[in-house]
């Protein structure tokens, strides 16, 4: 249950964060840093998941966490460029339609019906791109093999080799 209150909180805050800044250098800098807080919440994460008596769960928790926020963050960017740049994309995005445009990045469906226009909007397009195939497959990875190796130790208090 916590997995889903915590990715609907992000999805509210999304809705509700007032975003009206120009998508200038500030911006720019604020994805990256954004995406920074990304990297160091999913490596907390993973020391979590190797030092928690129940590694399956934490793992469903990081990621509903991790990739949320790491979806969000693009949404936020695309929004913003837009609001900036009008015509960035080939129709205007509101708030639902820049997270409906990270949401088909992601999975890779590409229906076609928004396209980034603008150079700025075709290269953090392709940073998401970029970062969806690592979420995906390095971070996926990770996660598993942080299940698997705190499954393999020893209980905590058990009786170990001595």
């Amino acid at each position: 249950m916590r997995p889903l209150a915590t990715a609907t909180g992000l999805v509210l805050a999304y809705y509700l964060l007032p975003l009206n800044e120009r998508f200038e250098g500030s911006t720019a800098l604020g994805l990256v840093l954004g995406l920074a807080a990304v990297a160091a919440l999913f490596a907390w994460q993973i020391r979590s998941i190797l030092g928690s008596s129940r590694p399956r769960l934490r793992a469903v928790e990081a990621l509903a966490v991790t990739v949320p926020l790491f979806l969000l963050i693009f949404a936020a960017t695309y929004y913003l460029m837009e609001q900036s740049r009008a015509g960035s994309f080939a129709e205007h995005l509101d708030r639902t339609g820049a997270l409906y445009f990270a949401l088909t990045v992601f999975s890779t469906v590409g229906f076609g019906d928004i396209v980034p226009r603008t150079e700025p909007a075709r290269i953090v397009t392709m940073v998401q791109m970029a970062g969806d195939i690592l979420l995906l497959g390095v971070a996926a990875h990770v996660v598993v093999g942080a299940v698997q190796s705190a499954l393999a130790r020893p209980p905590a208090g058990g009786s170990g080799p001595g």
